[in-house]
C-alpha cells in the first residue's frame, strides 16, 4: 500500500486543498491529512475543530484519513505512519523555493520518504487560506472557494 502524508495548518480547508488532494488520490492508496500545530502562526480555528473541519470535507473519500500533527518533525511522523511520501501543493514560484529548501532537508533526514510536489487547477493558484480568512473577515464572499461545511463555520466564526 502507498501511503502519502498531506500536511498543512488549513486554515481554513478550501477547495484548492481538495483539489490537491483528489490529484494525490490518483497517486496513492491512502492519504493522511495531518492538520499541524504551527506556533509561529495564529490560526482562526484551533487543530482540532480544523481536523473536523476536514473530516466532513473528506467524508466521500474512504482512502482518506485526517490526524493532528502537534509536535516533531514532519518526517518523523511520516516514517512512524509508514509513509512513502509527502504531497506538497504548489501555486507559484515563491512557493517552490521554500518547499524545495524543506524536501532536502527531509531527504536528508528520511532518503526513503518522498516529497511529492503537485500543482492545483490554475483558478485555484492565487488562493491562499489566510486570503480567505482576510476576505471572509471584511464581509466578502469565499463561497465558490471553499467546501460548503467550512463556510459555515466561517460564517459562524465571524458572526458580529
Amino acid at each position: 500500500m502507498k501511503r502519502a502524508i498531506y500536511p498543512g495548518t488549513f486554515d481554513p480547508f478550501t477547495n484548492g486543498h481538495i483539489d490537491i488532494l483528489e490529484r494525490a488520490s490518483n497517486i496513492f492508496d491512502e492519504i493522511i491529512i495531518a492538520v499541524a500545530v504551527n506556533s509561529q502562526k495564529k490560526p482562526m480555528f484551533p487543530a482540532e475543530e480544523r481536523a473536523e473541519m476536514i473530516r466532513e470535507c473528506v467524508a466521500k473519500y474512504p482512502s482518506v484519513k485526517v490526524d493532528t500533527l502537534h509536535t516533531g518533525l514532519l518526517i518523523e511522523y511520516a516514517r512512524e505512519k509508514k509513509a512513502v511520501a509527502i504531497i506538497r501543493g504548489l501555486r507559484q514560484v515563491a512557493d517552490f523555493e521554500y518547499e524545495f529548501q524543506i524536501a532536502l532537508m527531509n531527504r536528508h533526514l528520511c532518503p526513503e520518504i518522498t516529497t511529492v510536489f503537485l500543482m492545483p487547477n490554475e483558478k485555484y493558484t492565487y488562493l491562499t487560506s489566510s486570503i480567505i480568512r482576510e476576505v471572509a473577515s471584511l464581509g466578502g464572499d469565499v463561497s465558490d472557494f471553499v467546501p460548503e461545511s467550512v463556510l459555515k463555520r466561517l460564517k459562524a466564526y465571524l458572526k458580529p
